[in-house]
């Protein structure tokens, strides 16, 4: 299969793929252009701190729920595990997001290649848009010095 397919390509997954997909479930193959799009994305950090929080979310209510004690413990045990899961889960966000997408039936260093040539893209349009704007502030300028 090809490295980039068309947008046009991209099939969402309904609500509850998208929670097993955020547990660590593979999607079907269908889904496999949304998935490098997830994961390389302008909001692909954004994407992984929800799945960590979709992950997160069952032990922390089994904390506040089942465990025994005052709840004031029991919220603070929950927030210091909500805290930890979250520095563990951003540590780890690249190989995260690769892994998924090799799940999703890409080569490994997919999803970091296209988030690299994005940001160049980006970075070349950021460069002539502020030449353009530089070249229209030198005109207004030299027209100001001249009249």
């Amino acid at each position: 299969m090809p490295e980039t397919e068309s947008p046009d390509q991209r099939v969402r997954p309904g609500v509850v793929r998208w929670v097993g997909y955020a547990m660590g479930a593979g999607l079907p193959p269908r889904h496999r252009t949304w998935v490098l799009h997830d994961t390389t994305t302008r909001t692909w950090v954004l994407r992984h701190v929800a799945r960590s929080l979709v992950q997160l979310a069952v032990p922390i209510a089994l904390v506040l729920l089942v465990v025994p004690g005052p709840f004031w413990i029991r919220g603070l045990a929950a927030l210091g595990g909500l805290i930890l899961g979250l520095a563990f889960s951003i540590a780890y966000m690249p190989e995260a997001t690769e892994n998924r997408v090799k799940k999703a039936g890409y080569r490994a260093g997919t999803a970091q290649a296209v988030r690299d040539r994005s940001s160049a893209e980006r970075q070349v349009r950021d460069t002539e848009r502020r030449r353009a704007a530089a070249a229209r502030r030198a005109a207004r300028y030299r027209d100001r010095r001249s009249g």
